[in-house]
């Protein structure tokens, strides 16, 4: 604590000076896990890459001290040690808890414990004038519920307490076949009401294939159980896995099978769900074989995978969107998807209400019928949101940059229109107006007043899209012969070994390894 405190005040006279000399100023995390494109640079920069460390797992109070950059992996470790762990996880490892309490972090476990900062009872946090203050449901309850979500615009969280629960060995894993878009809505929601289960989600492979995962955590396997792993080279990709295991079943039929608890809430990260076959895809010359994916594996896990997305330009054609929607317009969206993307497959997550006003994908009752979603003001949260539908589109766009961003402001418009909302990790297209007519703003602008804000950059300046600049001088053509094909994916590999995430998913503790 000692050495934390040190760094934060630190921290907080960089953020005081600047402030004081009224600069702007970016904040170096040290990685990021967003796909929005990085704006603009600034000679001002505020170093928080070195809280790193999970301080303190309290065994009787069942609480954790975390700071903003310990990724989801190196807490689930530091917790399962002592026989605890999150409630709710991040599916992809390298996601850092600070990630997940200033973005939006919607998981399997949502539908019963909400996002990750709802299970996170208290928050430090440098403000924008330098002072660093404790915020919580009882202490500034205004700052701590505006800062979830808003992207780090409200002030720099510096340390975080969060809430454990017992953990157990194993997740009982149930998929249940469904043959239609309909039927999969009606079953996840369904679920949602089994207080056996601990985590929904779901998998749409075309229409006529998906599976609902239910997870139920225990201590023991009967005898005859199936155990199965899916963080080892050799091992089958989590979503292959489901495919080839309920192709042949019939609809509402189910198969069972154990995880170990750290391989369950990892499952998705070799290939990011399945984004990870797009690089072959992208390559054409790779054969996509069980041979190849066991040889190529260190560049199957998410860490290298964002490293490789960043750096080769394909998230400029590729769509990578997360939207939240009502259970009565899902099935419509998936059939707009359908038509207009022809994306699939498509993942499912149930999600939790929460209070509103949030930059969280969440919205009143009254927005799915059209209608105004909620009281406005600026005096702090006023209702709550309905439970809403997570719907992961992950896929190729069309390859023309004029069509890539008409579809995706298409996918915008039907959003709304439908009473839903995206993620803002992801690449956002509104108009300035068009986004604040989608979110509080006198709520949020009081909030920034309120806490010496008003320096940083706005949500909306960190999340926007800027238009394709045109290469005028040498350095932009630079980098605009690096993201060609093949040259891009090359370099992004590249980059993704000289990072030094390469096999660091082998050192992990969380991982199943035979007695």
């Amino acid at each position: 604590m000692e050495s934390h405190s040190k760094h934060v005040r630190d921290i907080a006279l960089d953020v005081r000076r600047f402030f004081e000399l009224g600069e702007s100023y970016r904040v170096f995390h040290g990685s990021s896990n967003s796909t929005r494109p990085r704006h603009g640079s600034h000679q001002n920069v505020v170093d928080i890459s070195m809280l790193t460390h999970v301080l303190q797992v309290n065994t009787e109070s069942r609480i954790a001290l975390v700071e903003p950059n310990v990724p989801m992996d190196r807490l689930v470790e530091a917790t399962l040690a002592h026989g605890l762990v999150p409630p709710v996880v991040m599916e992809f490892p390298g996601i850092t808890a600070g990630g997940g309490f200033s973005g939006t972090s919607g998981e399997s476990s949502s539908f019963r414990h909400g996002f990750f900062n709802d299970t996170v009872n208290s928050v430090e946090i440098v403000l924008g004038n330098g002072d660093i203050v404790q915020a919580s449901r009882q202490e500034r309850q205004d700052l701590f519920h505006g800062a979830a979500g808003a992207a780090g615009t409200l002030g720099i969280v510096t340390l975080m307490e969060v809430r454990l629960v017992e953990a157990k060995k194993l997740v009982k894993t149930t998929y249940r076949k469904v043959t239609g878009i309909s039927d999969a809505v009606a079953e996840v929601q369904s679920q949602t009401e089994n207080p056996d289960v601990d985590y929904v989600d779901g998998i749409m492979f075309s229409r006529e294939h998906g599976v609902i995962i239910t997870g139920e955590l225990t201590d023991t396997m009967p005898a005859g159980g199936t155990l199965r792993t899916f963080s080892n080279a050799h091992d089958p990709w989590f979503y292959m896995h489901v495919s080839d295991t309920t192709k042949d079943l019939a609809s509402s039929n189910t198969i069972v099978e154990y995880i170990p608890l750290g391989e369950y809430l990892f499952r998705y990260d070799r290939a990011g769900f399945w984004v990870g076959r797009q690089g072959y895809t992208y390559f054409k010359v790779i054969p996509f074989t069980k041979v190849f994916r066991w040889l190529l594996d260190d560049y199957s896990h998410t860490r290298t995978l964002y490293h490789a997305l960043h750096a080769s330009g394909v998230s400029s054609q590729f769509v990578v969107q997360d939207l939240a929607l009502p259970y009565e317009t899902a099935n419509a969206f998936i059939q707009w998807v359908d038509q207009e993307l022809g994306i699939w497959p498509l993942w499912l997550c149930p999600l939790r209400k929460c209070a509103l006003p949030s930059f969280h994908p969440a919205t009143s009752p009254q927005s799915s019928k059209g209608l105004p979603g909620g009281e406005k003001g600026a005096s702090g949260t006023t209702s709550m949101s309905q439970p809403m539908l997570n719907i992961g589109v992950w896929g190729w766009g069309p390859q023309d940059h004029e069509t890539f961003v008409t579809k995706n402001r298409q996918l915008e418009g039907t959003l709304k229109a439908l009473g839903g909302r995206k993620w803002l990790y992801a690449h956002t297209y509104y108009t300035e107006d068009e986004f604040w007519a989608e979110y509080d703003r006198p709520w949020y602008q009081a909030l920034r007043e309120k806490y010496f804000a008003t320096t940083l950059p706005t949500i909306y300046d960190k999340v926007k899209v800027e238009p394709r600049a045109k290469w005028k001088n040498p350095s932009q053509w630079s980098t605009s012969w690096l993201t060609t094909w093949p040259i891009g994916g090359i370099y992004g590999m590249v980059l993704a070994t000289l990072s030094g995430d390469i096999g660091f998913h082998r050192r992990a503790t969380w991982r199943y390894k035979k007695e």
